[in-house]
């Protein structure tokens, strides 16, 4: 039996490097993306709601976050900066008294791990179809 050297130990302990770098292990990231909103995607209101809500499933920088309520001619009826919650998971705007029609809410965040996240959906007050 030969004895164990240090090259034999050199050699086993790259062994076990080169095959924990070569497993299947997929690296920690996260994007934010929605999980609820309020109001939510394709509701019909029968008044103006006070704010607008999106709820994430990761964490979002409050610095990148970004909001806009859309009437059909484009206005922005969003009233302030959009706001992030303490635990970074919701970000809300309020809005003016939006009357009768189509608003679409777009949106776009940065995730605390730099991902940036974007998209938009709409709902409708009153008579205003989808």
């Amino acid at each position: 039996m030969r004895p164990i050297t240090s090259q034999t130990r050199i050699c086993a302990a790259l062994t076990v490097i080169i095959i924990l770098l070569c497993a299947d292990i997929a690296p920690v990231s996260a994007h934010s993306f929605p999980v609820e909103q309020r109001p939510a995607a394709g509701q019909k209101l029968a008044a103006s709601p006070n704010s607008v809500t999106i709820r994430f499933d990761a964490p979002v920088e409050k610095l990148f976050a970004k909001m806009e309520v859309l009437d059909a001619a484009g206005k922005d009826h969003v009233v302030g900066a959009p706001e992030v919650s303490s635990n970074g998971l919701e970000l809300s705007s309020k809005v003016a008294s939006l009357p009768p029609g189509k608003y679409t809410v777009k949106w776009a965040v940065v995730c605390v791990d730099t991902h940036h996240t974007r998209g938009s959906y709409s709902f409708s007050i009153g008579g205003g179809g989808i």
